[in-house]
């Protein structure tokens, strides 16, 4: 390796780490705001107004993913392959996102039954779809300001304004209206996460000097994302799907249920995300350059402060499960096998998500094809194991469970896949396991269990941070290298990267 590659390699790294660093922050935040929510919710509304809820904000994500048109990450591939000025680029990109928003917020005005098919629509709650547009411009306005490499903007919006305007919010509402207070409440985070997006978005970019609107360029923008924008989509419906398919099986108070349990275990997958602002201008510059081994590397190292991390949250929070469910309701203590098996799922997905994003630039359209078959997988598997558990007398809890078994199960099917066609790509292997995390795991079951010996309240007080404590500890001493080690010791002021923006070119995006 020569000397240039070994600096650029270093470099690499380090930008990386600090952008993991930075995100990681949001992490924190995140999780400080999302758990009184949680609490929020559970207490003041009750499961049944929680489920509700639930449906009718998956269906306007859903409707939002669309919207975007995969621009969340394809967007900065458009901005490094364009000689036209970046803020007609990033315009043309909101206009394709509001013809997009415009389109699905009129279905939903049509068929409000989409959102509420369980209850009765009275009020303003018909009014939600408006949603679609703050979710979508907020989520294409983050991705152009990550491209000039400011993550903050994203802390910022998705951390700070979004979850803590909704927990407000819906303390508030609580006493104006138990039926539709969390719906209010997310209405008002959007449109804050959006005001939040804006500001930074045009501080940097400006106004859209000399931009006129085209709609053949944006449907050319927009037809070029369609690749990317199935990958997104599909990795956002893997988290989804299973909550829409047991609204068909099960009752809103059900729906709730597990809707806690996969918000508590979403929160390691937000590990993941911490890097992808800056995982995307690192792999497009090794790949511009040639250096596909490189990429490899990245995304090895990578994978495994993801695994590392998400590992030691699932333990930290699927170890004591029935007292972190407890904390929302008693009535949601039954969703604690869901939870422990959705954990589970954020760690079997680390491999598959990071392994991603080498694909979606040099292979995805294979990609794609992988990812669908993975959500068809998923699909089948949760109805199946839906109606086995139904058919073997099992109680509701442990049939509400099957959607997660169902999700572990197709994971799985995608880190294996998705690993092994990166890994031929690349040429070389692309897994961020070590065994070592074996051994931290350990470590920390042994501790758990003498956490569960306690009392609830030190069990979750005490026993959570030593959980963390242990599985860090055996992770740090005999897991960690000195390239692991700059997630942990690298600071801004060490080193400043101007890495150039990514992109490839279309021989590589087969």
């Amino acid at each position: 390796m020569s000397a240039e590659t070994s600096e650029a390699g270093s470099q690499d790294l380090a930008a990386l780490a600090r952008g993991g660093r930075i995100n990681f922050l949001g992490f924190l935040l995140r999780l400080a705001a999302r758990v009184p929510f949680l609490f929020i919710a559970g207490r003041m509304y009750g499961a049944e107004a929680l489920g509700r809820f639930a449906y009718a904000v998956l269906v306007v994500e859903f409707v939002a993913q669309l919207a975007t048109l995969g621009l969340k990450r394809g967007l900065a591939q458009q901005l490094s392959a364009t000689d036209k000025p970046h803020v007609c680029v990033t315009w043309d990109a909101l206009l394709v996102a509001l013809m997009a928003s415009v389109l699905g917020m009129a279905l939903l005005f049509a068929f409000p039954r989409a959102m509420f098919p369980n209850s009765e629509i009275h009020g303003l709650e018909w009014l939600l779809p408006v949603a679609v547009l703050a979710l979508a411009w907020s989520d294409v306005m983050l991705a152009a300001l990550a491209y000039r490499h400011d993550v903050g903007a994203t802390v910022r919006a998705r951390a700070i304004v979004e979850p803590w305007t909704i927990s407000i919010a819906a303390l508030v509402f609580a006493f104006v209206s138990k039926r539709d207070g969390l719906i209010f409440a997310y209405a008002l985070s959007m449109i804050g996460a959006l005001v939040a997006s804006a500001l930074p978005f045009f501080r940097t970019y400006g106004r859209a000097a000399g931009w006129r609107p085209s709609p053949a360029e944006s449907w050319r923008l927009a037809r070029r994302s369609i690749p990317i924008a199935a990958a997104d989509t599909v990795e956002w419906a893997s988290r989804r799907i299973d909550l829409a398919i047991l609204g068909l099986f099960a009752s809103p108070a059900t729906v709730g249920i597990y809707y806690v349990a996969q918000n508590v275990a979403s929160l390691p997958s937000k590990l993941k995300t911490s890097f992808d602002p800056i995982l995307g201008p690192v792999i497009s510059r090794s790949l511009n350059e040639g250096d596909r081994a490189g990429v490899a590397r990245q995304i090895r190292q990578v994978g495994f402060w993801v695994i590392a991390a998400q590992a030691a949250v699932a333990l930290a929070l699927g170890i004591p499960g029935e007292g972190v469910m407890g904390l929302v309701g008693p009535a949601f203590v039954a969703g604690t096998a869901a939870l422990i098996f959705l954990l589970g799922a954020e760690v079997i997905a680390a491999t598959a998500t990071t392994s991603e994003a080498a694909l979606i630039y040099i292979a995805r359209h294979r990609n794609m094809v992988l990812s669908l078959a993975m959500l068809a997988l998923q699909a089948v598997l949760t109805v199946a194991l839906i109606l086995l558990f139904r058919h073997l007398g099992w109680p509701i809890e442990w049939q509400a469970t099957a959607p997660a078994v169902a999700l572990c199960l197709a994971l799985a099917f995608a880190a294996l896949t998705k690993a092994r066609l990166a890994g031929k790509l690349l040429g070389a292997p692309v897994s961020g396991w070590r065994w070592p995390l074996l051994w931290a795991a350990a470590a920390a079951i042994v501790v758990g269990q003498l956490a569960m010996l306690m009392p609830e309240w030190i069990e979750l007080s005490i026993g959570i941070p030593a959980i963390l404590a242990a599985f860090g500890w055996v992770i740090w001493r005999r897991g960690f290298g000195p390239e692991d080690r700059l997630l942990f010791k690298m600071r801004k002021k060490d080193i400043e990267v101007d890495l150039p923006a990514p992109g490839t070119t279309s021989d590589a995006a087969r």
